[in-house]
């Protein structure tokens, strides 16, 4: 597996990994092509034998003093082996703000429980936040000292 940038040479890829992912939440086809285009958002895809296997975006918001993992998906064929971890790792790396956070479902412990050993904190819940009414968690990760 290789962490490579993705660019909108990847937008077939990454809509078939978003269904793959977030099949309720997948992102519309603008938010994809915005994700991908967008010139201060990081964007990481994890390549494993020329297939992209995994994604993430990271979004720095200077008036907030804080990064945000916007999206972040393995596809399930390929979970449970350090590609996510890799991911994460790989953008904080690059995002130059002391603070990053992420929205996750209430229900996806697994994705919590990696956070949670990556350092992340839940700092608030977002009630409903998904399309099916699932509340979302807000996680919060200190990068470094201002």
């Amino acid at each position: 597996m290789e962490i490579q940038p993705a660019s909108l040479r990847d937008l077939a890829a990454l809509r078939r990994l978003e269904h793959v992912c977030f099949e309720k939440d997948a992102w519309p086809l603008l938010d994809l092509i915005a994700v991908l285009t967008w010139p201060d958002v990081i964007k990481l895809k994890a390549v494993e034998d020329s297939e992209m296997v995994g994604f993430v975006a990271g979004d720095p918001r200077s008036s907030e003093g804080a990064s945000w993992i916007a999206t972040i998906g393995v596809d399930p064929r390929y979970q449970r082996r350090g590609i996510g971890r890799a991911l994460l790792r790989a953008c904080e790396e690059l995002l130059k703000l002391p603070r990053v956070k992420l929205t996750v479902r209430m229900s996806n412990q697994g994705a919590i429980a990696l956070y949670e050993k990556e350092g992340y904190r839940s700092v608030d819940i977002w009630r409903k936040y998904y399309n099916d009414g699932e509340d979302g968690l807000v996680m919060e990760k200190t990068l470094r000292k201002v």
